[in-house]
């Protein structure tokens, strides 16, 4: 009895060391806008393999990238529904879940330096993803690429010549034509997937779009034009559902959590370099870029000192603005004075 008990014993230790996956495997739906061979995909491929190995195969993720799966808003409404699993959203997507993530991302010409991006990232995170997670989402990455620019079929550089065309506005983000028309804006909105047919037909004849998605497209066959000037950045993270999350013994989570890391850090890397990468490869290939002058930035300034109150309390929620606008003063000032 006694060799019994303690043969037992050893066998119970041995399987409760095991994390235990009581349901079977963990199958994994991830789904992304980010085009199929990019280094987003390439990136979350290393990621999933990583899974497997780290799960001892228990935990299997199938990616769907060029927006299979529809918009960012139809991911999480599938993720809500159990269709999907994970995806990789813009801040945008994220906004679905939890408004103040738009103060992340949808604050034209706030953020100067990729510095301050990180900053106000390291700021946020911890709150947004707490948020995120009583809403059901858990956060395995952040993640950015760089800053968006404006491309166009005619040369634009003044806001008048962006008011001469038909910008594209995302169909996900109906704020956005208020705010557009408030400045005198033309917005045309279309789903993402659309942009390119778009141009190429003239529904529209101008957007936002970061340079490396552009690049991917061959958007600067239709829009041969490019604003040097920063909108904003392209912020955005990888989620999974809570309750596939749950289904995942702790032990294996961390895991897990170390390999998303890694690949949002990589992303981030290679999509701030490609951004200007891709830049320098559509000029070889004609692409024009219109450099802003100092005085026209002052009238970009001005317009878009009008449609802040616009974007305050409705693209951004007014608490979070404010606060993201105070702590960019105070990391600013900061910034001045270290150099005197």
């Amino acid at each position: 009895m006694n060799l019994f008990s303690k043969s037992t014993l050893a066998i119970l230790a041995i399987l409760t060391a095991i994390p235990a996956f009581a349901e079977g495997p963990v199958k994994v739906k991830l789904a992304t806008l980010a085009p199929k061979g990019s280094s987003y995909t390439k990136h979350l491929q290393v990621m999933s393999e990583a899974w497997r190995k780290a799960s001892d195969g228990n935990v299997q993720i199938t990616l769907f990238p060029d927006g299979m799966m529809g918009s960012e808003a139809d991911m999480v409404r599938r993720m809500r529904l159990g269709q999907l699993q994970a995806s990789m959203v813009t801040a945008s997507g994220l906004a679905e879940i939890e408004p103040a993530v738009a103060g992340l991302q949808s604050m034209p010409k706030v953020y100067r330096t990729l510095e301050e991006v990180d900053y106000i990232g390291k700021k946020m995170h911890p709150m947004l993803e707490k948020r995120l997670e009583e809403k059901g989402f858990i956060v395995l990455f952040w993640t950015d690429t760089g800053f968006i620019r404006f491309f166009s079929k005619e040369k634009v550089v003044t806001p008048d010549d962006l008011r001469k065309t038909k910008l594209f506005s995302s169909s996900t983000r109906p704020e956005e034509l208020d705010i557009y028309r408030s400045v005198g804006c033309n917005p045309v909105q279309l789903e993402v997937a659309d942009v390119l047919p778009g141009m190429q037909n003239g529904l529209i004849s101008s957007i936002s779009f970061p340079p490396s998605v552009a690049l991917a497209i061959q958007l600067d066959t239709v829009a041969p034009n490019m604003l040097d000037m920063n909108w904003v950045p392209l912020v955005g993270a990888a989620i999974i559902n809570k309750k596939t999350w749950n289904a995942i013994p702790a032990a294996t989570q961390a895991r897990l959590r170390e390999a998303a890391k890694a690949a949002g850090e990589q992303i981030k890397a290679d999509g701030r370099r490609e951004c200007q990468e891709s830049i320098e490869a559509m000029k070889k290939r004609g692409l024009h870029v219109n450099s802003l002058p100092p005085e026209v930035e002052a009238e970009w300034d001005k317009v878009l000192a009008v449609a802040y109150p616009k974007v305050r309390g409705i693209s951004v929620p007014a608490d979070i603005y404010d606060e993201i606008m105070n702590d960019l003063k105070e990391f600013r000032a900061t910034k001045e004075g270290s150099k005197k």
